[in-house]
């Protein structure tokens, strides 16, 4: 019965790093109602930017994490001025399908850069896992997670009680008509894709401490997808739920099932949950009714 617990509590945390990455779809996608294909190279980018202010530059922790959070800032800034600016008042499609192309533009600079090879990530958080009787958690889940919900809260106020947060919302709902309310479009567009890309980073701190580093780590932006949909793209809070649902089924599903089919089917069934609710709900659990399909 502990174990069953300790998986359960394990697959929730798990869960909720993946609701911190998919935070990144939902935030872009409120603010421009687009969905954002290239997330998983913001994480990796994120992740080789904080390797570099540690291991490369030899900058403590209390700095280059600072530091690291500013350099992602800026490289979403500067991924949003450079693809996006121009495509203000186009159609969704188009803009979505530059996403795609920037996911593999992105890949091709992390390899030409960095190269294919592994590299020992730093250690950000404690190794040493948090034994609460015959449980073992790891602490950068558990810190993560706590950092995951907090996230949550703060973006969930932030989009629903501030003037900030509801221009951003109406950006996304008509660039031409908010632009005529004199809301700054690109200031709002721009602003999604540091936030996003600061998502990532903290995502990638998160996932890769104390793990080794390689340009494949991007695949936890798709593993966060599930998340983003099954919540809906528009809401923050539902991720922190559909997070734990999708962690907790995934987590038992790979330790008591795998083992008795002798298949690999932890790691699709997030995948079919997420295909399962877009054919019962489109929009998500929490996600808003009238939201338009690309």
């Amino acid at each position: 019965m502990v174990y069953f617990i300790n998986d359960i509590i394990t697959g929730a945390l798990i869960g909720l790093l993946y609701a911190l990455v998919a935070m990144g779809f939902v935030v872009i996608y409120r603010a421009s109602k687009v969905f954002n294909f290239a997330q998983g190279e913001l994480v990796i980018i994120g992740g080789f930017i904080v390797w570099f202010t540690t291991m490369q530059l030899g900058l403590s922790l209390w700095l280059s994490i600072p530091l690291s959070l500013v350099l992602a800032g800026l490289v979403g800034y500067l991924i949003e001025r450079i693809f996006f600016t121009k495509l203000i008042g186009e159609s969704v499609f188009s803009m979505v399908m530059v996403t795609v192309g920037l996911l593999i533009l992105l890949r091709g600079v992390v390899l030409l850069l960095f190269g294919a090879s592994v590299r020992p990530f730093p250690v950000i958080f404690p190794l040493k896992p948090l034994f609460l009787g015959d449980m073992l958690i790891p602490m950068n889940l558990l810190v993560g997670g706590i950092i995951t919900i907090v996230a949550a809260v703060g973006l969930s106020w932030f989009f629903n009680r501030t003037r900030s947060g509801l221009r951003m919302t109406a950006v996304a709902e008509d660039h031409v008509v908010a632009a005529s309310m004199g809301i700054s479009v690109k200031g709002s567009i721009a602003f999604a894709w540091i936030l996003g890309a600061i998502l990532s980073t903290i995502g990638a701190m998160i996932f890769l401490s104390g793990k080794s580093l390689t340009f494949l780590a991007s695949d936890i932006g798709f593993a966060a997808l599930p998340v983003a949909l099954f919540a809906g793209l528009e809401s923050i809070g539902g991720l922190v739920l559909a997070g734990i649902i999708i962690g907790v089924i995934q987590s038992l599903t790979t330790n008591y099932l795998d083992p008795i089919i002798g298949g690999s089917l932890g790691s699709v069934v997030p995948y079919i949950i997420m295909l399962a609710i877009l054919l019962i709900r489109p929009t998500g659990l929490f996600g808003w009714r009238t939201i338009e399909r690309v």
